[in-house]
């Protein structure tokens, strides 16, 4: 067998995972693409200036003025698109410092210009300082080059010193501002402390500023890589203009070190309808502040602040700092871990990112985009219908686990260590710890109907005790050892063994340990 020309770290080598999942999606769920919201992509949910007719941009306009250059090369220097690169950012600049063409390195998407300079400044064994959590796609562009990748928490970069940074010997510190995923936006005058600290160590500062112009575009530290080698910056069209398919972004930089990036980079990595697209979107009155913006920015702060305050009313929702188009949502406190969430969510119509990939969060945490309010509205609505199904399966999975554990002639009764326990009263029976009868709606149980965080009313379980007293565990796992559907026997079962309880008719005195164990709690209660 002929071996592997390969470079050896690349033979084995696993791509980054991202959000956007549409079609693969689509297939997997046999749902139609127009079914499906997509949360797990970070796109502008304004939409682009091109569904805004009162900016005065079309689209086709543009495709068609792009089609007759189609027929030749492109012209590689890409003067349309670099001159208004440096406009749109000295439109956001407040310093003295004004860029020009000579700053800006186009890129297919940010991807690539990340690819491009990683190229260009490691070699193998290299190191580089990734903070956590942060975007996968530098660790995938470094290990590319096969460099050596030292893993900070976030936190210690705002206590990292110079000396620090020289025992490391990185060649390369990333950070992104506002961070992806944790929506943590750094302000300027951090950066520019942080900026010097890696000039004085010999240390590139790469800026990766994708969410900028949807967060604060003043916190900016682009015009700091007009005059240093040693700080990177690097912007995106795709989440501002939500034109993800059309992979635009750019670098800014020394002219010196930008110029050696042009000369590296692919040939005619742009077509005429990227460059042409790129230009007419970034030379709009205004540019970072221009009216389309601003307004994106706007409504990306009132949707944030929406979706933030109605996951916290979700017990075990925990969402992070609302300052960009994405939250992070910390899980931790669900028994459900993000895996299967994620799942649940998508058979139900709605993509949300698993952040399982992201260095340091497992399967803790998801992490949502913020969209429109109808679409934000219904993606808190699906919450509840995800629990609701989830419940009723590990409801089923408990109830088969109960019963095998009962056929070995073992008994689960107290789970002393599970930490609710006891969440009904003490000495209770867990067997069935998820009720195979939610929701009974029946309210002699104990159970009743109570106010949703969501508006409206569900139904809860706190004050039934029937299905955890153990004369009436006993009696269900003798029934349901019996052959037949599971349903039947339930049905069977709460008939014969629940409602005589309710109804006061039960003949071995179940009714009376019910109501003693609910005086002892009422009692215990008022002490």
């Amino acid at each position: 067998m002929s071996q592997n020309p390969l470079k050896k770290h690349i033979q084995s080598f696993q791509g980054c995972l991202h959000g956007g999942l549409i079609k693969e999606n689509a297939e997997k769920y046999r749902l139609s693409e127009n079914e499906i919201l997509d949360f797990s992509a970070n796109l502008n949910p304004f939409k682009t200036p091109f569904d805004h007719p009162e900016y005065g941009l079309d689209f086709m306009k543009l495709a068609a003025e792009s089609y007759p250059e189609s027929y030749n090369y492109p012209d590689n220097r890409y003067l349309k698109f670099r001159e208004a690169a440096a406009s749109f950012l000295n439109s956001g600049i407040t310093s003295d410092v004004r860029l020009t063409m000579e700053n800006i390195i186009p890129g297919n998407g940010s991807t690539e210009i990340i690819r491009l300079f990683c190229q260009c400044v490691l070699d193998e064994g290299d190191k580089v300082i990734l903070p956590y959590p942060t975007f996968g796609e530098y660790e995938i562009q470094c290990r590319l080059q096969n460099a050596e990748p030292v893993y900070l928490p976030q936190e210690k970069i705002e206590t990292l010193t110079a000396g620090e940074l020289k025992e490391i010997g990185a060649k390369i510190l990333f950070i992104c501002n506002p961070n992806n995923p944790t929506a943590v936006l750094r302000t300027r005058e951090e950066l520019i402390k942080l900026a010097k600290i890696c000039e004085e160590s010999e240390t590139v500062l790469f800026m990766d500023e994708a969410f900028i112009e949807l967060s604060d575009p003043a916190e900016s530290v682009c015009d700091l890589a007009a005059g240093s080698k040693y700080i990177f910056v690097m912007r995106s069209l795709t989440k501002c203009f939500e034109i993800p398919g059309i992979r635009l972004g750019f670098g800014i930089a020394h002219p010196e070190i930008a110029n050696a990036l042009n000369n590296a980079r692919l040939s005619w990595n742009l077509s005429p309808l990227q460059e042409n697209v790129g230009a007419a979107l970034m030379t709009m009155d205004g540019g970072v502040n221009s009216d389309y913006l601003q307004k994106s920015r706007e409504l990306i702060l009132k949707e944030a602040n929406f979706l933030k305050d109605e996951l916290s009313k979700i017990w075990g929702f925990k969402p992070g700092v609302a300052t960009t188009n994405f939250l992070l949502v910390d899980i931790s406190e669900r028994t459900i871990k993000s895996t299967e969430l994620v799942e649940r969510f998508a058979k139900n119509g709605i993509l949300v990112r698993n952040c399982i990939s992201f260095n340091g969060l497992g399967e803790d945490y998801i992490r949502i985009a913020v969209r429109t309010r109808p679409e934000n509205e219904k993606f808190i609505q699906t919450i509840a219908v995800v629990f609701d199904e989830w419940a009723k399966d590990f409801a089923d999975s408990e109830l088969k686990t109960a019963l095998t554990t009962h056929k070995n002639g073992q008994t689960q009764n107290k789970r002393e260590t599970c930490e609710y326990y006891p969440c009904h009263f003490d000495g209770q029976d867990c067997t069935f710890c998820y009720c195979p009868f939610y929701p009974c709606k029946d309210e002699r149980g104990g159970g009743k109907y109570i106010q949703s965080s969501k508006g409206g009313q569900v139904w809860s379980c706190v004050d039934c005790y029937v299905p955890h007293i153990p004369p009436v565990v006993e009696k269900m796992l003798e029934g349901l050892m019996e052959d037949g559907e599971t349903e039947d026997i339930l049905k069977k079962e709460w008939e014969e063994i629940i409602l005589p309880i309710m109804e006061e008719r039960d003949a071995n005195h179940v009714l009376a340990v019910c109501r003693k164990i609910k005086e002892e709690n009422g009692k215990a209660a008022k002490n």
